[in-house]
């Protein structure tokens, strides 16, 4: 009976925190959004960085919590990890379904944001890899065990620096013949800062249950970070692409995509290392999941290149690859499989 009522709690507090998750980070897209048109940001820098942003903020929230609270820095790069593939193969594919069956994309996404994507996941890896090397803490054919400092998480953070300068100088001259909206500016940055606190609740709830999963069950707070709290911080990612798809704005949907996925690599899990001053990265467990996550990406860089539109069927080639991916996970959890040690 126990039991029963612990996973019933459990499984409320993952019901709660991604509810909280998915209407706070309604409110801060909406409240950017509107600070965005406000200011006459374009809408490709809107959906990659003010969305993108607010939309993962959940990330950036489990990363930071995950860690001081709990001493699980590995729960919050399943979350990030989970979270990514959840982006980039279900939420373009979801937003083509619920919108006109396909989703144009145009050049500046395939070429800038797409390929400094792929630049993103490079960079987090030699930054896990540059951790086992010069920061070793054990070596077994199981386990590659390293340390990663704060400063060496300043080196996928410095490149999220040189993106905001790219976005910055890319909006420069549109500021300058932009019809921007009039807001009222102070109710939106109060909404945004309200919205801010409900997501770092809903952050709370997620990774609580988390841990409560993987002590109840014992199995790794990895998995659970790449199914739980993955799927409760991707929620704000998923509303934000599916609504602007349906209006037709397919720029800032692939944009928030492929933003969201960037400040989640490089920002989201450094922040968690800066939090806590060092934490330890397990690379023979990072390796497996980010060589998933770059075969999803150059998969659905694939398809958006091919006539710079996703369609119906490369919709669900990308909804057949998460799939595949959930049934590792879920070969993983059962012992069928040992990617994952």
């Amino acid at each position: 009976m126990s039991s029963a009522l612990t996973v019933l709690s459990l499984v409320a507090f993952t019901v709660v925190g991604a509810v909280l998750a998915w209407k706070g980070g309604d409110y801060l897209v909406r409240a950017s959004d509107r600070l965005g048109g406000h200011y006459g940001i374009p809408a490709v820098v809107q959906g990659a960085v003010i969305a993108a942003v607010g939309s993962s903020f959940p990330e950036l929230s489990s990363t930071v919590i995950a860690t001081l609270r709990y001493g699980a820095f590995e729960l919050g790069v399943g979350a990030v990890i989970g979270s990514a593939v959840y982006n980039i193969l279900v939420i373009p594919a979801v937003s083509a379904l619920a919108g006109e069956g396909r989703l144009a994309s145009n050049r500046d996404l395939v070429y800038k944001e797409a390929q400094f994507y792929l630049l993103a996941l490079a960079v987090l890896l030699l930054a896990f890899t540059l951790s086992v090397l010069y920061n070793p803490i054990e070596a077994t054919p199981a386990s590659l065990d390293g340390t990663m400092t704060w400063l060496l998480a300043l080196v996928p953070l410095s490149l999220y620096g040189l993106y905001v300068f790219i976005q910055y100088h890319d909006s420069v001259d549109h500021r300058r013949t932009a019809r921007r909206t009039r807001v009222a500016v102070g109710k939106q940055w109060a909404v945004l800062a309200g919205s801010l606190v409900v997501i770092l609740v809903g952050a709370e709830f997620l990774v609580r249950a988390a841990v409560g999963f993987g002590d109840l069950f014992g199995t790794s707070t990895f998995l659970w970070g790449l199914t739980v709290v993955a799927a409760g911080t991707s929620i704000p990612d998923t509303f934000v692409s599916i609504a602007a798809a349906r209006v037709g704005n397919s720029s800032v949907s692939l944009a928030n995509v492929f933003g969201s996925n960037v400040f989640a690599l490089l920002v989201a899990l450094p922040a968690g290392v800066l939090a806590a001053g060092t934490v330890t990265v397990n690379l023979a467990t990072v390796v497996p999941m980010m060589t998933f996550l770059t075969f999803a990406s150059v998969a659905f860089f694939a398809v958006l290149r091919t006539e710079m539109m996703l369609t119906t069927r490369e919709s669900y080639l990308l909804l057949g690859l998460y799939g595949v991916f959930i049934a590792w996970l879920a070969a993983e959890s059962l012992g069928m499989v040992g990617f994952l040690p």
